[in-house]
């Protein structure tokens, strides 16, 4: 799948450079037995700390995908002269995957509370989804970890999202890649299911495509979504400047 995603490079990073339509289109054409892979799909929080923390870069680089998930980061990248991937969102890949499926398709999902996954359920019509939500901490804990990964490998699916947060999902979908067990494609796309669930609301479209969706978000969640808004994910702004800088 690398060598067939035109792939556009942004702070060190090979990021596919596709429409939404066309990375479903790439998606669609994997057969489900293939070998376990997975999609990332990093925002300003994410590019900050990869930045901050190289141990995580290995994370993304070894994930099949790459899609760009912030219009912030594409639209500062134009304004510095840095040519920037196309942008899909993960809760845009998840609603359209989900639209797509039928409702007699596997499908794995690691992450959310039970109430949730029957509200997801519903929402969606799906009536074979394999489910596992780990504890909190579970990445720390050997046993636990271990028992995300084998549930992912036991229930092998077209599609298999996981949505721990990051770079938690990440690191389980790393480790599924590499022990060679797993089949079909994870996407590691954090809250995307909450939406569609109704635990969260997304932004009306005219905020999203002002890119403005991370106010959005924060006015929703300001306790648990300040720091990262309004501390953290504003450096991706020097990161970017630095790229800019940097002889072509």
């Amino acid at each position: 799948m690398r060598s067939e995603a035109p792939l556009r490079r942004l702070l060190e990073l090979d990021f596919a450079d596709l429409p939404l339509q066309g990375v479903l289109a790439l998606l669609a054409e994997r057969p489900a037995e293939a070998p376990f892979g997975y999609v990332v799909t990093p925002n300003a929080d994410h590019l900050v700390r990869v930045a901050r923390d190289p141990a995580l870069r290995p994370l993304y680089d070894a994930a099949m995908l790459r899609l760009l998930d912030s219009r912030v980061v594409a639209r500062l990248a134009g304004v510095m002269g840095l040519a920037a991937p196309a942008v899909v969102p993960g809760s845009d890949l998840t609603a359209a995957l989900m639209d797509a499926l039928p409702a007699d398709e596997p499908v794995t999902v690691l992450g959310l509370a039970p109430a949730a996954l029957e509200r997801l359920a519903a929402r969606t019509g799906l009536r074979r989804i394999a489910h596992h939500n780990p504890p909190m901490g579970f990445d720390r804990d050997p046993a636990q970890f271990e028992a995300a990964v084998r549930f992912i490998e036991d229930h092998p699916a077209r599609y298999s999202f996981l949505a721990v947060g990051s770079p938690r999902q990440e690191r389980v979908a790393q480790a599924v890649a590499e022990r060679g067990k797993g089949r079909g494609v994870g996407l590691c796309i954090g809250a995307s299911l909450l939406f569609l669930t109704g635990e969260e609301r997304r932004a009306p479209l005219a905020v999203q495509r002002a890119g403005m969706e991370w106010a959005w978000r924060l006015m929703q969640d300001p306790k648990r979504l300040a720091r990262r808004y309004l501390v953290d994910s504003p450096a991706i702004i020097a990161l970017l400047r630095r790229e800019a800088k940097r002889p072509r």
